[in-house]
């Protein structure tokens, strides 16, 4: 039988975290055996979870890579951390990962590249499109170009990093996506939630600064009325090839 995936969840917020794990597992149309959970946030990485899952799968958070070291607190410190171990694992191909919306930082910082605040992007849908190499690669190759994705974060990187593959791309964020060796896959657009499941957690984060609170029923009216069938079919690629591994 092959290992479960794990979700790794770098959020603090209890109701965004369940509903997001919850997203991941209906967008990979797996049950909570197939796709286990650790709350990173309150717990580091086990010592074994490297021979105990097939694949790791990371969200969003309110943390920000951009955050000055001093103001960060112990649980920032230590999500960025588990995280970074499990980039390293898959950039060496000793695990397969992705890394979604915040993960994409974390695994910039980790090749050597730039998280910056100068590409931010609305919360809502944004329009992706596949590079060259994105229409050639396992996962992202055959998906529609454009597509449809949700966005909601105040920092992306700035560049490719280091021994990356761009894969997506807009004006927005030139960075959406990339592939680093065959096993690492790092998204800044959130793959996940349905349009309805993305309102829900605008309504938990509509005070963080994401955008004017005032603008939720407009914002959220916007992204009930858009299509964002593509990404899910990216996240069941992905579990499919991780599973396989």
């Amino acid at each position: 039988m092959p290992l479960p995936l794990l979700y790794v969840c770098a959020r603090p917020q209890v109701q965004a975290a369940a509903a997001e794990y919850a997203s991941f597992r209906e967008g990979m149309q797996r049950d909570e055996a197939g796709l286990a959970r650790h709350d990173l946030v309150r717990a580091p990485l086990p010592d074994d979870v490297f021979d105990r899952y097939a694949g790791f799968v990371v969200g969003g958070s309110p943390f920000n890579l951009t955050d000055p070291d001093a103001e960060k607190s112990d649980a920032q410190r230590q999500v960025e951390s588990g995280l970074e171990q499990i980039a390293a694992q898959a950039a060496a191909s000793a695990t397969t990962a992705l890394f979604t919306c915040y993960g994409i930082g974390v695994v910039t910082r980790m090749l050597g590249g730039e998280v910056s605040r100068a590409f931010p992007e609305d919360t809502g849908p944004a329009e992706i499109r596949l590079t060259a190499d994105g229409t050639r690669d396992a996962l992202f190759g055959g998906l529609g170009s454009p597509f449809t994705a949700l966005t909601a974060h105040k920092e992306g990187a700035a560049a490719v990093p280091p021994g990356a593959v761009l894969l997506a791309e807009n004006d927005a964020c030139p960075v959406q996506a990339y592939r680093v060796g065959d096993r690492l896959y790092a998204t800044q657009f959130h793959p996940e939630p349905t349009t309805h499941a993305f309102t829900e957690r605008m309504a938990i984060y509509r005070n963080d600064g994401y955008f004017p609170a005032e603008d939720f029923d407009r914002l959220s009216a916007r992204v009930l009325e858009a299509s964002v069938s593509e990404p899910a079919r990216l996240l069941q690629r992905f579990a499919a090839a991780a599973s396989s591994a």
